[in-house]
């Protein structure tokens, strides 16, 4: 893929013209490669639309040039495409939706402009914006009280009826199947035991598979298998544990950034590097999460 580059050269004094050219330049959803050069990807559309803001930079006596640009090699090319991630403008999206009332059909619609927007200038899709998309779609759904549209279906479980149970999962644990190992220990089944298995083709009949195809509990409809579990047994409602979720789906799939991420992945990690055994691994994984769960029930309750 090529890239549009304008490099722009603005005198200082013209600051209502400058304004004017930043403003154009950021609704088309530009790309800062450095100060002074802002990036599109190659299309007639995007040509059309900075050439006319190159006209205007010289109209206002400074100076702009128009050039084609690629990455040298596939490293290069994808420092470029991270320029454009608009993860940050669906995570604050994100947060407002969480602050609305289904109720307030004017706020709903003002979300819906302003994801519109986004949408619109974000040229390397993902996960980010399809949680965007659902959590908003979920909000409207409940506005007008007609069922969502999902690709996959939750059931309400009661954990009355999953107790004592057999919970088996991939071996050589990582964030989702920790996390979900901790979900059921702590709050669904608290006498659980775990097998870890070599070929999930094998799991036994009578145990309860998680976070692998054709497991019982994986991911569905967007959610990761945390998120399911929660869900599934209503555990959803919780803030503090919709903040783990944010992590676990982050550092699973990806999507919008959560800031407390990158610091639990290297927790997590370090953990995993020195535990001699899954069993143990849960361990330490089982009181980070304890300890991430206090500490976001604490931030809540202080607002």
């Amino acid at each position: 893929m090529e890239f549009l580059a304008l490099f722009v050269s603005l005198p200082t004094r013209q600051s209502a013209g400058r304004m004017r050219i930043w403003r154009a330049l950021r609704a088309l959803g530009c790309a800062t490669l450095r100060d002074g050069v802002y990036l599109l990807p190659e299309s007639a559309d995007h040509a059309a639309a900075l050439t006319l803001i190159a006209d205007d930079i010289r109209a206002t006596q400074g100076t702009a040039e128009l050039y084609r640009i690629g990455g040298r090699d596939e490293r290069q090319q994808a420092e470029i495409v991270a320029l454009f991630d608009r993860g940050p403008e669906y995570a604050r999206l994100l947060a407002a939706m969480a602050a609305v009332d289904a109720g307030n059909a004017k706020a709903l619609r003002g979300l819906r402009r302003e994801l519109t927007a986004v949408v619109a200038i974000d040229y390397f899709p993902g996960e980010a914006r399809r949680q965007a998309e659902e959590a908003l779609a979920a909000l409207e759904s409940a506005a007008s009280g007609e069922p969502s549209v999902a690709s996959g279906r939750i059931r309400r479980l009661a954990s009355a009826d999953f107790q004592g149970r057999t919970w088996a999962t991939r071996k050589t644990l990582w964030v989702d199947r920790m996390a979900s190992a901790w979900l059921i220990r702590r709050f669904i089944d608290k006498k659980a035991k775990f097998l870890w298995l070599d070929n999930p083709r094998k799991c036994p009949k009578s145990a309860l598979g998680f976070d692998f195809d054709g497991a019982a509990f994986t991911h569905i409809g967007g959610h990761v298998t945390f998120e399911a579990l929660a869900a599934s047994f209503g555990l959803d409602r919780d803030p503090a544990l919709a903040r783990i979720a944010a992590i676990v789906h982050c550092l699973d799939v990806g999507g919008v950034p959560v800031a407390e991420a990158a610091g639990v992945e290297a927790v997590l990690a370090g953990a995993r590097a020195a535990a001699p055994n899954d069993d143990k691994l849960l361990a330490e994984a089982s009181r980070v999460f304890d300890n991430l769960y206090h500490n976001f029930q604490q931030e809540i309750a202080h607002g």
